[in-house]
């Protein structure tokens, strides 16, 4: 197995993807915990640095570009400095902005994190404050949107949906028009993507759909079967576990495929992304869907050990494969 997830690392290359769906600006606003304010139960923190990180839909788009594909993005920002500082995030990533459509009517979205740095520990998040338009995108906008995803050839479509306004019916349907690999991170909205060839989704959003509780491998699996058939999937589902892995359902029948053991856990932000990414990129590659999730909970299990997003690269992976693999 680990032989054959090897050679599959070695074709994730030179893929076209495209990525549609909600670009976000992270930012962090480090500070040292000097003392507790006066005015109220809360630390004060002198300020450090600012990061910022394309994150929400261009981290998928990061994780096509590291593994050696190339990513074009297509979504929407605002005509403000967070959507120029996005715009040249992205372009320095080496991430396709053609498709990247300025909307003056609504901010850039924009999650910005308050971090106390606390000794030699990771930064400890304090508090987080959001800028966002759930608005659903105009027409106009959604027109060239659309133009956008056929307008060119794409080895894959992914669609990323934080439920931010982009993804409308009508968007996804042009999506689904695409004689191409279609793939969808739900984040809940699962039968907006009925009949596309491959839907992620996380254990929560499983039990919100169904409205039932899922424990055990034989509630997963059949909650898994149940989706694959309810949204005639092409290619299947994917149901995402965490330490548990994944459980797969496609018209061969449902798996779950474990998930590499990792004891130095620090952060989950962004797994889902790069699980996405991995899949449909192995997918492409020629992988069924059982060994495409295998190979993404190795890619996971990378970035759960990092803080905030992070798109492992192809020798990153190689290495995880050749430590865990057995």
């Amino acid at each position: 197995m680990a032989e054959m997830l090897r050679e599959l690392v070695e074709r994730l290359a030179n893929w076209q993807v495209a990525v549609v769906g909600d670009v976000i600006l992270d930012e962090y606003l480090i500070g040292t915990a000097s003392r507790l304010s006066r005015e109220a139960p809360i630390p004060v923190l002198e300020f450090e640095r600012r990061e910022v990180i394309a994150g929400g839909a261009a981290n998928p788009a990061a994780n096509v570009v590291a593994l050696g594909s190339f990513a074009h993005q297509i979504g929407v920002i605002g005509a403000d400095e967070n959507g120029a500082t996005l715009h040249a995030l992205l372009a320095a990533r080496q991430i396709g902005t053609h498709g990247l459509i300025v909307d003056a009517t609504r901010p850039t979205t924009t999650k910005t994190r308050i971090m106390a740095q606390v000794g030699l520990r990771f930064p400890q998040q304090v508090a987080r404050l959001d800028r966002v338009d759930r608005t659903p995108i105009s027409a106009e906008i959604a027109g060239r949107v659309n133009a956008q995803l056929s307008g060119q050839q794409y080895h894959a479509i992914i669609c990323s949906d934080y439920l931010n306004g982009l993804l409308t019916p009508e968007v996804v349907a042009c999506v689904r028009a695409q004689q191409t690999l279609r793939v969808a991170d739900a984040q809940g909205e699962l039968d907006k993507y009925s009949s596309f060839d491959v839907v992620k989704c996380n254990a929560e959003e499983a039990r919100r759909a169904l409205g039932r509780p899922l424990r055990s491998h034989a509630e997963f699996g059949a909650a898994a079967q149940q989706l694959f058939e309810r949204l005639q999937l092409q290619r299947g589902i994917c149901l995402t576990r965490g330490a548990d892995g994944i459980t797969v359902a496609d018209c061969s029948g449902v798996r779950h495929v474990p998930a590499p053991q990792v004891e130095d856990v620090f952060d989950t932000v962004g797994a889902g992304d790069t699980v996405v990414a991995v899949i449909a990129l192995a997918l492409l590659a020629g992988a069924d869907l059982t060994t495409a999730a295998r190979l993404a909970t190795f890619a996971a299990s990378i970035v759960i050990r990092r803080v905030g997003n992070y798109a492992p690269s192809r020798a990153e992976l190689l290495a995880e494969i050749a430590a865990h693999g057995s």
